[in-house]
């Protein structure tokens, strides 16, 4: 005789079905959907900012106002990601040395 053990729901829930994290989401910052708000003092400084906008492909509203401080943040932050670092692994002591002499690593240059 076999006995199956079933540990769970058969059924999803289903108010977990439509909530959660979106990790594909389509509104990004600076698309036609979800533009950047940007606020500039003159009119040339408005043209630069255009400038770079069509550079880098984005779309904002840009207000321009001479009482208000300038306040390009949101431009700043999609501009300046931080990019992935990666690390170079150190050589173990049997690996050949890089410095191309052919011997092991703890021989030559590991000292």
């Amino acid at each position: 005789m076999h006995k199956v053990f079933f540990k769970g729901r058969i059924e999803v829930r289903e108010q977990y079905q439509r909530f959660g994290y979106n990790t594909n989401r389509q509104v990004k910052l600076g698309s036609a959907n979800s533009p950047l708000t940007l606020v500039v003092c003159t009119v040339q400084r408005k043209e630069e900012i255009e400038q770079i906008l069509l550079d880098n492909s984005l779309v904002a509203n840009i207000e321009i106002d001479t009482d208000k401080h300038e306040n390009i943040m949101e431009l700043d932050a999609i501009l300046n990601k931080p990019t992935t670092q990666t690390v170079i692994p150190s050589l173990s002591r049997n690996e050949p040395c890089n410095c191309g002499s052919g011997k092991k690593f703890k021989k030559c240059c590991g000292k």
